[in-house]
């Protein structure tokens, strides 16, 4: 509780201090006698008006309770000082000189504390203005973030049945021609479900989690593309338990099969690598697809990479964001940059 009083009082001391080395340029007294005068009427107001300052009242009655303060803290400081010099009060009605002296420091007190009440006053308001602030911004943040998280599982809703029953489709046309492809595509689907099920309706995940699932994800479409889809990827083993937001990976994957991939009848080969840069996680999926350049729902398209660009804000405000650029000699490269500890938060 002390360290509360520590800061009024150490300013109530500079503010003292400051206004003796102010008057004394007026005034015949010394600095010190000053310095004496300013100390104890200041402390005094002080004493008055913190509790007036800082009571919990509305508007309009506070404004009457500094007001009474001040004048009481203004009359008493300076019979006080009178005491601290030692001067006999009866001595004030006799004296004009005395009493002239007197009434100056009482005016003096109370223009000097009116300052310093509006003074803290107004820093009150100021911080009641950036505290209100700042919980304006965090509500719009956790809006922001419940809204991405709403968009995410339309997201989800849209593409996980549609995936899968083209799978299930896919996997019926292999078992009456290919059973050993069949076989090969029911494993897979089993990795992915394995790795997609566990998160699907969380928010938190590994890049482990997300590796697995879009490597699964890839290799059920090698088997529907043939030799037109080809992959890597490169994940060091020490990133491979870093915290990651779950289906951005196997967003950025699907739409550079989808959209680079795709539409070329050679196909071509998707690369996943993840490294760290500094602070930051870079996850960075490339393909030599049609890049680009497409006008019309190419690499640069979509409501998934909206969405991802919603999240990385939400969560990470500036610190994380998602590229987009050309591949070379053709293609696309989209990476998702965010801090490699704070993601431990995703």
């Amino acid at each position: 509780m002390a360290h509360r009083f520590v800061r009024p009082i150490l300013a109530t001391a500079v503010f003292n201090t400051a206004i003796a080395a102010i008057l004394v340029l007026f005034l015949d007294n010394t600095f010190f006698d000053i310095l004496i005068s300013s100390q104890v009427v200041g402390f005094t107001l002080l004493a008055t008006l913190y509790p007036a300052l800082t009571a919990k009242l509305s508007p309009t009655p506070r404004r009457f309770v500094v007001a009474a303060a001040l004048i009481v803290g203004a009359i008493v400081g300076t019979l006080l000082v009178v005491l601290v010099k030692g001067r006999d009060l009866q001595g004030l009605v006799s004296n004009d000189e005395y009493l002239w002296s007197v009434a100056t420091t009482a005016v003096l007190a109370f223009v000097f504390g009116s300052i310093a009440v509006t003074v803290q006053t107004t820093r009150a308001r100021v911080a009641r203005a950036e505290a209100e602030l700042l919980r304006s911004e965090a509500d719009r943040q956790r809006l922001a973030r419940r809204n991405a998280e709403a968009e995410l599982m339309v997201v989800r809703a849209q593409i996980e049945p549609h995936f899968l029953f083209n799978t299930l489709a896919n996997l019926s046309f292999l078992i009456k021609e290919n059973p050993t492809q069949a076989e090969l595509l029911l494993e897979n689907l089993i990795d992915y479900l394995q790795a997609a099920v566990p998160r699907i309706r969380g928010d938190s995940n590994t890049l482990r989690h997300e590796i697995t699932m879009a490597s699964a994800y890839v290799s059920i479409l090698q088997i529907r593309m043939g030799e037109r889809l080809k992959s890597a990827f490169d994940v060091p083993a020490e990133l491979l338990s870093a915290p990651f937001p779950p289906m951005m990976l196997i967003t950025l994957v699907e739409n550079a099969i989808k959209h680079g991939l795709n539409p070329l009848p050679e196909g071509g080969t998707v690369i996943v690598s993840v490294a760290r840069c500094r602070d930051q996680l870079q996850v960075r999926v490339a393909d030599d697809g049609a890049g680009l350049a497409e006008p019309a729902g190419g690499a640069g398209e979509g409501v998934g990479l909206a969405n991802i660009r919603e999240r990385l804000q939400a969560m990470f405000g500036a610190s994380a964001h998602l590229s987009l650029e050309p591949n070379r000699p053709r293609g696309a490269v989209a990476t998702i940059s965010l801090p490699l500890e704070s993601s431990a938060d995703a």
